[in-house]
């Protein structure tokens, strides 16, 4: 019995005393409730082996569509053999319900590549991008500062084949379709490369940030396919500016930087190749 437990047994047998309890039984009671052993200690345990470390699981192999995406692209020598890939790739769920491979448009090899988020139902229509209403305004755009597709502009996308529905591609159908994305950027080797709006923006730079605050900036893309790094410029997509027309102003001041950073590197307006 512990001391704390002595004092709390003298203040109770003084208690029953008061109380009129024959002490002798009370005294007795208490010395058998301290003969009863307490809860024993527990027993220190014996070590336990340490557990092996956990061996390092092999990695997944690469998915086979993804794998076959990048050897047909790093294949292609020319934009002309990258658009016969495309058209051959059947890695890609998209194309089971696309009408049309939507490639690209305007002059391979400008000094102006722009690329896109994806095709709509003008454009699987067609097989072209931006030939919508977007593409007009996108057209129009352009068109203000010296560029076109007839002349020193080549238009593609990040997915080349229509979404049903127009909803947007998936993390995985944009996957599918980057390796080709890649090589178009490497082959065409822009003076500018334009990403319009945040998807494109976003799976072609490998970057977080929305289109807002990525617009506007002089960017730099560089990476182990590139041979030299490319300048990069992102603007909003003609798509979202006929949604909120309120926005033209951030397009139009865009399109001032563009043309200016144009100017710097030599670019002028309507330059033919």
């Amino acid at each position: 019995m512990t001391e704390s437990h002595e004092l709390a047994g003298k203040a109770l047998l003084e208690w029953w005393g008061l109380a009129g309890v024959d002490l002798d039984d009370a005294r007795a009671i208490l010395r058998s409730a301290a003969a009863i052993p307490g809860p024993a200690a527990p027993r220190p345990s014996a070590p336990q082996p340490r557990p092996a470390a956990p061996t390092a699981r092999p990695s997944a192999p690469a998915d086979p569509a993804l794998k076959a995406a990048a050897d047909m692209a790093r294949a292609c020598s020319t934009i002309a053999e990258l658009r016969r890939a495309v058209a051959a790739f059947e890695g890609c769920g998209l194309k089971a319900a696309a009408r049309s491979t939507v490639f690209g448009d305007g002059i391979e090899g400008a000094p102006v590549l722009l690329i896109g988020e994806g095709p709509g139902k003008d454009e699987d229509e067609q097989g072209k991008p931006f030939v919508g209403r977007s593409g007009l305004l996108l057209d129009r755009m352009l068109g203000s500062i010296g560029l076109s597709r007839q002349s020193n502009v080549f238009i593609s996308n990040v997915v080349y084949w229509r979404p049903p529905g127009n909803r947007p591609a998936t993390q995985g159908e944009l996957a599918a379709c980057l390796p080709f994305v890649d090589r178009l950027i490497a082959l065409a080797a822009p003076k500018i490369l334009i990403l319009a709006g945040g998807v494109a923006a976003q799976t072609v730079l490998r970057r977080q940030e929305g289109v807002t605050k990525l617009r506007g900036r002089r960017l730099v893309l560089d990476s182990k396919e590139l041979t030299n790094p490319i300048n990069a410029l992102v603007m909003l997509h003609p798509a979202y500016l006929l949604r909120q027309p309120q926005q033209k102003r951030l397009a139009w001041a865009d399109l001032l930087a563009l043309a200016a950073w144009l100017e710097e590197i030599g670019v002028a307006p309507g330059q033919r190749l």
